[in-house]
């Protein structure tokens, strides 16, 4: 694993208690060295077994030592803990191909390592086109040398075609830290990471997919046990606080593969501190669940409670659970904490009062008679109070089924009049577009006006959206849309007639005749008024701004009411997908020079904010008016 799993003894809680009780000569620690390979490697660096004892405990990995020593006294058997691990890593790197090979929704990092192993047919193909280029390129130079003329410039040998060197590129860690063990005699793995991939949602399920999987088939052992810790709350910076639960829920899922199990320590992190202290805690856990299910040790409760199902009896919920060991509890004996609740006419979860009965936790709250979903902890710095008698806590988990409110059709009539040519879900930003509704080459007829709806939604806030629809200021729909450099896009344009519809504070809604522009393109662009937008600044980037080289730059799609000095929407730099900018209305002032009794913000528009990953909901539709 990453850091939490390089955490040492020396740097956990009561590390003076622990050191002067270390004396376990049956425990063994062995640490690699920190070794990245492109190539597969049958040995790892030199390194030597440490027997346990106060003099050396304080190196170990804490939670490999925690958990080894509750096997130690219980099992009455040695231990031997290899401690693999490097802080910040990814998943990737520790990963091998054939496991990335298992899951399908991981072929393009497959097609991105197979094409650095000079064992791949794929390099082989691609390496010897690249000598065919060279060959030729070594004929024309050996030509030009006899004719006393000058040569163009020497190929560039591919970067993509060389071993892998990063710790952080996929397969390297096990390359060259994991591989060398194989095929050592493991009774199963433990795994602390997930930090480093904590924004990626369900798709780290598919990534332990890969890991377990793969490690499974290189050992040859298709059971080998492997037991991992769902990372602690932590703050994130400014990040959505809903993108850590999401992260959770992942590895929630990878708890249901078979072999797995998963420690929860939200009731032992530090929402302030990324590597919390208390790695006794963590150890246990994992050491819990293998003498249940590696060991068969009967009696044990090795998981706190875990969601079952839910049922609605009038305005409340009650949620059941498995795991409840002897029963569910308040860790700190006052009223649960973190449970949410939502109503079938509702727009947010609220604070739902939550209540032990039985096995069963009830559900209800102020406002909401018809309850259809639920969530707990479903916050990145969640520390939630709900266990079993054995002290085991609960999961983050949602259930139910959340209402979708359409707010184009809610708050636009005009809008059941149009055709929805693009429906763009802005969490797939990127450098290629995937529209999830794409009816561009469907649009056959002529259409007279254009509308876009943006919706734009943080964690704990109303959803704000906004409506502008004006004259069609072409006649291709493909130019509609984000504009890439494959849409050909590229418009600094003047709109007319806009009718624009918004529930966010400040925007001038209503029937705008003139004073409309777009900026669309794909290019940089800096704040010059070279297209003389009235009350434009060259100074700010707003509403008049200069498209610059490269065409394959920063990126911009802006709607603009120049007359009221107003941007009404932006999505610029798709490419960085959650750095990308994202706004409705003018972006808030940025101090950057004092001027007069204030300060000079340097743009209106959104440009520089990288914001992106700040929203919940970002959606984007794009409908077109046929003519009659």
């Amino acid at each position: 694993g990453q850091s939490n799993m390089s955490f040492t003894v020396r740097s956990a809680i009561d590390y003076e208690r622990e050191k002067a009780s270390a004396d376990y000569p049956a425990i063994r620690h062995i640490t690699v060295p920190r070794d990245p390979s492109g190539l597969p490697r049958k040995d790892v660096k030199p390194c030597s077994w440490k027997v346990c004892s106060p003099d050396t405990v304080g190196g170990f990995s804490a939670v490999a030592y925690f958990f080894g020593r509750r096997l130690h006294r219980d099992l009455d058997v040695p231990i031997g803990l290899i401690n693999s691990s490097w802080g910040g890593t990814r998943i990737e790197p520790w990963t091998p191909l054939v496991g990335f090979e298992q899951v399908p929704a991981l072929k393009d990092i497959v097609a991105r390592v197979r094409l650095t192993l000079p064992t791949t047919p794929e390099h082989k193909e691609e390496f010897a086109r690249q000598l065919d280029i060279m060959a030729r390129w070594l004929a024309e130079a050996r030509q030009a040398l006899r004719e006393n003329r000058p040569v163009s410039p020497q190929p560039k040998f591919p970067a993509e075609l060389l071993p892998m060197t990063s710790h952080q590129d996929p397969t390297t860690l096990y390359n060259g830290m994991i591989l060398g063990f194989v095929p050592y005699a493991l009774r199963g793995a433990i795994w602390y990471q997930g930090e480093s991939n904590h924004g990626e949602g369900m798709l780290y399920l598919e990534k332990m997919k890969a890991l377990i999987g793969g490690w499974r088939t290189v050992w040859s052992k298709p059971d080998l046990p492997f037991y991992f810790v769902q990372i602690a709350p932590f703050g994130y910076g400014n990040e959505d606080p809903e993108i850590l639960p999401r992260f959770w829920e992942a590895q929630a899922a990878a708890a249901k593969l078979p072999g797995t199990g998963m420690a929860v320590i939200n009731d032992v992190g530090n929402p302030r501190n990324i590597h919390p202290r208390n790695k006794q805690a963590v150890g246990k856990r994992l050491a819990l669940i293998a003498l249940a299910k590696t060991y068969g040790k009967q009696g044990v409760v090795w998981s706190g409670p875990t969601y079952r199902d839910m049922r609605v009896e009038g305005s409340r919920l009650h949620l059941r659970f498995d795991h409840v060991g002897g029963g569910l509890t308040s860790r700190d004996g006052k009223p649960l904490t973190w449970f949410e609740i939502h109503d079938a006419e509702g727009e947010e979860f609220v604070p739902a009062d939550a209540v032990i009965e039985g096995n069963e936790v009830v559900l209800s709250a102020a406002g909401v008679s018809k309850p259809v979903a639920a969530r707990f902890a479903w916050h990145k710095i969640a520390e939630p109070n709900l266990m079993n008698k054995e002290g085991l806590p609960v999961a983050p988990f949602r259930c139910g089924t959340v209402p979708r409110i359409d707010y184009l059709a809610r708050a636009v009539p005009e809008a059941s009049e149009y055709e929805l040519v693009y429906d763009l879900d802005l969490h797939s930003l990127g450098s290629t577009i995937h529209y999830a509704v794409d009816r561009s080459a469907e649009i056959k007829a002529p259409f007279d006006r254009v509308a876009y709806f943006l919706e734009l939604k943080r964690s704990g806030e109303k959803t704000r959206y906004v409506y502008v629809s004006m004259d069609a200021f072409t006649d291709d729909p493909t130019k509609l849309g984000i504009p890439t450099v494959a849409s050909k896009a590229h418009f600094q344009t003047k709109v007319s007639h806009m009718r624009v519809v918004s529930n966010a504070e400040g925007i001038v809604t209503g029937e705008i005749p003139t004073g409309g522009n777009i900026e669309f393109w794909p290019n940089n662009y800096g704040p010059v008024n070279v297209a003389e937008i009235p009350g434009a600044s060259s100074e700010l980037w707003d509403f008049g701004d200069d498209a610059r080289d490269p065409v394959q730059g920063y990126g911009c799609m802006q709607i603009h009411n120049a007359a009221a000095k107003q941007t009404l929407f932006a999505i610029n730099c798709w490419q960085r997908g959650n750095g990308a900018d994202l706004g409705i209305g003018n972006s808030p002032p940025t101090p950057v020079v004092p001027h007069g009794n204030g300060l000079v913000s340097k743009t209106r528009d959104w440009t520089f904010q990288a914001n992106a990953g700040l929203y919940k909901t970002r959606r984007l539709r794009v409908l077109v008016h046929l003519k009659k």
